[in-house]
């Protein structure tokens, strides 16, 4: 029998385990949420009293790598619904062609994510004991880019995750029939990516465009 028909033990039709299995990753989602919401919610508070140092901060940070991040993952979020439409449809080429690329993508966001981190703490901006900063609001500056760290950093740990689950998905579409992901598995990993990017989404807006809108 092939993965895309097996149906586990404890349920009585592929509906069943389908509805079952999108269920779970949707709860998970949602803890997902009230993770980062914090995060958010933390953030606009402390935006709201410290407006003018944030906004001065948010200036230092370098605009033309967290647009062409955003980019790269928008193409990515293409990619996977892409793979997981040949995953639906049994075209096992395309499926692993869209993983890899959407996977090839989230490598290159994380390596221009690096060039950032490294361009920051270079010019003095990592908050901590060297935090070295021009201008006004010093203290709020130091505030923003600890958030920005904090919440880049948890980001970027969920694209690193991501990439691997993807990765593992196109390795194991190699394998035989019996050992292939199901289209169900394919669709559930690619709710999570969506999630992944929408994440960035808004964190681009609030953490590089705040102090360029005007």
């Amino acid at each position: 029998m092939s993965a895309n028909s097996s149906v586990a033990h404890q349920f009585e039709e592929p509906a069943q385990q389908k509805e079952a299995a999108t269920l779970g990753m949707w709860v998970f989602l949602a803890t997902e949420v009230l993770f980062f919401g914090v995060l958010f919610l933390g953030y606009t508070v402390l935006l709201i009293q410290n407006t003018a140092g944030f906004e001065a901060a948010s200036d230092h940070t370098l605009l033309w790598a967290g647009g062409i991040n955003t980019g790269l993952l928008l193409l990515s979020s293409l990619c996977m619904a892409l793979a997981v439409t040949a995953a639906e449809h049994g075209n096992r080429k395309r499926q692993i062609l869209f993983l890899l690329i959407t996977a090839g993508l989230g490598m290159l966001f994380l390596g221009i994510k690096a060039y950032e981190y490294y361009h920051e703490i270079a010019h003095g901006l990592w908050p901590g004991a060297g935090f070295e900063y021009e201008g006004a609001h010093q203290e709020a500056a130091r505030l923003f880019f600890s958030l920005y760290f904090i919440m880049t950093g948890f980001h970027a740990l969920h694209v690193a995750i991501g990439i691997g689950c993807i990765l593992w998905m196109a390795a194991q579409s190699l394998l035989p029939a019996r050992f292939r992901p199901n289209a169900t598995s394919i669709d559930l990993l690619g709710l999570y990516w969506h999630f992944v990017d929408l994440v960035w989404v808004f964190l681009f807006p609030l953490l590089y465009l705040i102090g360029r809108m005007k």
